[in-house]
């Protein structure tokens, strides 16, 4: 047998990636592994499933065992297929779908009674299910039941049935009379009705879109909770650091009161001749730009004064003398000097 070393590295290395793909394709299907995963199968009848979709969880008191593989129409009524792990379901196991968050997410809640283990071919009759009551689909089913009535023609058959029985006893009048006022009630407010039912279909509709995003964001709260529960010691030690800091001040101001109480006195002093005299300090600064300005253009032209002296006479012109002093700058330039 070849050396590993001198083997073809192109099989080994589709070998190894062969590998790699498979290991990732089981990682991903864990839940359905026979070991590992969900193996028991239980199927449940409703009479609807009530928002029910596959993925949603399988809870026994309240803890999650398995998820909902499947949400079928047979005939009258939905069968609901659904895996679990590590947990035995009796004969008369009871399933119910319940509301998992406000915004209509659900899951199945499994009461396990009964001896034995259902079979996985044996659904659990609609006699030991039960389905919510969803109050979203209900206002949406009754947002487009009351736009097709015609309140106009309930009204007057409320009135006619008024006069009809106007003759009956006063008991029986005074209920006729109540159900007129409130027919034309309603008809007065159907404009309203209506439109409050539509806006209130809206916000059901956003709420629902919006689902994950609400979902997520009470996701992350709990994260944001978490993490200052994980920095509650830091957090703990940042206040007690403060505590000692204060403490040590107020010594420090206690021990340094007799040199600090001079000086604050004198510092009062001095802002209160400030104050009197701040008119003065106004002025001044007021007096002082022009002063700053004609002084600034003195010397913009370099390090020196640049200024203008006015009412004086004429400059003398220097005249140079013919003859200059011998030395040693015009001995040899030829002109002459005096000895």
């Amino acid at each position: 047998m070849k050396p590993f070393r001198e083997q073809n590295k192109a099989v080994i290395g589709g070998i190894g990636v062969t590998a790699i793909l498979t290991a990732l394709a089981v990682s991903f299907q864990t839940d359905k592994l026979p070991v590992i995963g969900f193996r028991e199968i239980v199927k449940a009848e409703f009479s609807e499933a009530a928002g029910l979709r596959p993925a949603d969880e399988v809870r026994v008191a309240g803890v999650k065992v398995g998820k909902v593989t499947g949400v079928d129409l047979e005939g009258d009524k939905v069968l609901v297929t659904m895996r679990l792990k590590d947990v035995d379901v009796g004969t008369q196991t009871r399933a119910d779908i319940r509301i998992k968050t406000v915004l209509g997410r659900k899951f199945v809640a499994l009461e396990p009674e009964g001896p034995g283990e259902l079979d996985s071919d044996t659904p659990i009759p609609m006699a030991r299910t039960s389905s919510p009551y969803d109050v979203a689909e209900a206002f949406q089913g009754l947002a487009s039941n009351i736009e097709e009535v015609d309140t106009d023609q309930l009204a007057k058959s409320f009135t006619v049935l008024a006069d009809t029985f106007r003759d009956t006893p006063d008991e029986v009048k005074a209920s006729l009379n109540g159900l007129s006022r409130l027919s034309n009630t309603i008809a007065s407010r159907d404009a309203e009705l209506k439109q409050l039912l539509s806006r209130a279909r809206g916000v059901t509709g956003v709420l629902a879109e919006r689902d994950q995003d609400l979902v997520a964001v009470l996701d992350n709260s709990s994260l944001i909770l978490e993490e200052v529960r994980k920095r509650r010691e830091v957090i703990d030690s940042l206040l007690s650091s403060t505590t000692d800091l204060s403490e040590q001040l107020v010594g420090l101001v206690r021990e340094n009161r007799a040199t600090l109480k001079p000086a604050l006195d004198r510092l009062r002093g001095v802002v209160v001749v400030l104050r009197q005299q701040q008119d003065n300090l106004d002025k001044s600064l007021a007096r002082l730009a022009p002063f700053v300005r004609v002084f600034s253009n003195n010397l913009g032209n370099g390090r020196w004064f640049d200024t203008l002296i006015y009412n004086l006479g004429e400059v003398p012109t220097f005249q140079p003398a013919t003859a200059f002093p011998c030395g040693e700058y015009n001995k040899d330039s030829g002109k002459d000097c005096i000895r």
